[in-house]
């Protein structure tokens, strides 16, 4: 069996000296766990430092007064994050009000208003406001506001009191519109009625029948000239010293200037019979109104008569016409003696019709224009004489309603 040798470390583990192969014993290192203990310090140190600064600066718990109130909050809080975290407080912006007293916007009012140690703080500035030591905040809900408004004007129309039953009708009043204010929001769009400013004033317009008290009077009328005729109708007229009222076409009068102008040179009243005879009751306003104008006009081109006396065509001129029409005329000539010439019955027959309905402040209706008018101017001297025999005396229609 193979002997084997024993080895022995008494010699290194006692200090012995080594000799020939020993391996010599190295010293130990201290300045490593001196470094480690030095940073672990200086860690310790800093993660302390770093501690307390956060715990300043952030994590301590301060106390904020707000209106009636303190909370704890964190050092670093700002005024916009305490708002936020808390619902303003139960605080909010008012409300924008129609002008009916609706909401159109719940928070379209006055904003909330917060102060901060006293001093007031813009909303966009919340976010970047931090809270001092001390910090009282108060905190204000904003008013309701009411929404800007328009005035709009809208017309009341007038009435109107047009007497009926006379051979004349006279404009007494004008009628005119009256003014309803209302208020129109600018955001809702909705509207309130703030009631009539300017009252309507009705047209007013008097029919009469002149009857002088104690005189016989009679006018004598001819309408749609001047034409062939007039000239002839002037000089009975002239012959017998009598006035009357020629009712004028204003194409007429546009064709035959020199006869219109002789109506009035020998003292006859010249009044409108409209331009082109048109049926009033057919014509929208505005056609009528220019029709009727434009009658007028002639006459002053031709005559240099300024007049507002009109006779409608076919005596057709009720409520309507007189409301669009009342500022152009103030005189509406009827009549209450139709001798039916235009039928051409014959002079006795026209004479006749006119003795047999001769009445105190009568108006006689005869043409000098629109057709053959020579039974006319046959039958007006007998009709002038019979007439005075009975004791009348002839006007103008201006005259007669003068003795209204």
């Amino acid at each position: 069996m193979e002997r084997i040798e024993e080895l022995s470390f008494d010699g290194i583990a006692r200090g012995v000296p080594h000799h020939g192969n020993d391996v010599p014993r190295r010293p130990r290192r201290r300045w490593p766990i001196v470094l480690a203990m030095a940073l672990t310090t200086l860690l310790l140190a800093c993660g302390g430092a770093w501690a307390y600064w956060m715990w300043d600066h952030h994590w301590r718990l301060v106390p904020v007064r707000v209106n009636d109130a303190t909370f704890k909050v964190r050092v670093d809080t700002t005024l916009g994050a305490l708002l936020a975290d808390n619902n303003d407080f139960g605080h909010k912006p008012g409300r924008l009000l129609a002008i009916t007293g609706d909401v159109v916007d719940e928070r379209g009012g006055e904003p909330m208003t917060v102060t901060l140690n006293g001093s007031p703080v813009a909303a966009e500035s919340f976010d970047g406001t931090p809270l001092p030591e001390p910090a009282t905040v108060t905190v204000t809900s904003g008013g309701d506001v009411t929404e800007g408004y328009d005035v709009r004007h809208d017309p009341v129309p007038h009435g109107a009191d047009v007497g009926s039953g006379g051979s004349i009708q006279r404009l007494v009043r004008t009628g005119k519109d009256g003014v309803r204010e209302v208020w129109v929001g600018r955001s809702s769009k909705k509207e309130v009625d703030k009631g009539v400013i300017e009252q309507p004033v009705d047209l007013v317009v008097e029919a009469i029948n002149p009857r002088p008290a104690g005189r016989k009077v009679i006018a004598l009328t001819f309408d749609d000239g001047p034409s062939q005729y007039t000239g002839r109708i002037l000089d009975v007229l002239k012959d017998k010293g009598v006035k009357a009222t020629f009712f004028n076409l204003g194409q007429n009068a546009a064709n035959n200037a020199a006869a219109a102008r002789r109506v009035v040179s020998e003292g006859h009243q010249l009044a409108s019979h409209s331009n082109s005879h048109p049926n009033m009751p057919d014509l929208d306003r505005d056609a009528m109104r220019a029709d009727i104008g434009a009658g007028f006009d002639a006459l002053r081109a031709a005559a240099d008569v300024d007049t507002k006396v009109f006779r409608a065509p076919y005596g057709a001129f009720g409520e309507q016409q007189w409301r669009d029409a009342a500022d152009l005329i103030d005189m509406n000539v009827l009549w209450d003696i139709d001798t039916l010439d235009w039928k051409r019955p014959g002079a006795e027959a026209i004479v006749k019709t006119v003795l047999d309905n001769a009445h105190n402040g009568a108006i006689v209706l005869m043409h000098d224009g629109g057709g053959d008018r020579s039974q006319d101017i046959e039958a007006l001297p007998d009709i002038i004489d019979k007439l005075r025999e009975q004791g009348y005396e002839f006007v103008t229609v201006e005259q007669l309603a003068a003795m209204a």
